[in-house]
């Protein structure tokens, strides 16, 4: 009868080598969506259609402006259909600034909720 008895080093070893067959994968996943997202971009952006703004209705209704060619359309998009609403010239749209656009991060939101709570203590 053989016994096979592993040593303090041999466990070692093999949970360094799982770790490092886990990272790689773990990287080579990371890289391989970094370049489909790339790819997928930069496929949706070079056609005549463009989705401009979306505004959520409900947990599946959408309002939508959609850039066909030279025309601006509103459409309402539900779960299993698509109503056209107008169609809007490029003079009545209002196009924000990247700057404007920013989401707030955390540190701004916390920072007001300091202020806010600091004019309440006064």
């Amino acid at each position: 009868m053989l016994l096979s008895v592993t040593t303090g080093m041999d466990g070692y070893l093999q949970f360094m080598t799982v770790l490092i067959l886990f990272v790689f994968v773990l990287a080579v996943t990371y890289l391989v969506t970094r370049w489909i997202a790339r790819y997928q971009k930069g496929r949706t952006g070079t056609g005549n259609l463009e989705i401009v703004e979306t505004c959520r209705i409900s947990q599946n209704k959408y309002v939508q402006i959609i850039r066909a060619g030279e025309k601006y359309l509103v459409v309402a998009v539900g779960k299993d259909e698509i109503h056209m609403l107008s169609e809007l010239s490029a003079e009545e749209l209002v196009f924000l600034e990247q700057n404007q656009e920013q989401a707030a991060s955390f540190a701004n939101v916390l920072d007001k909720v300091k202020k806010m709570t600091e004019k309440d203590k006064d």
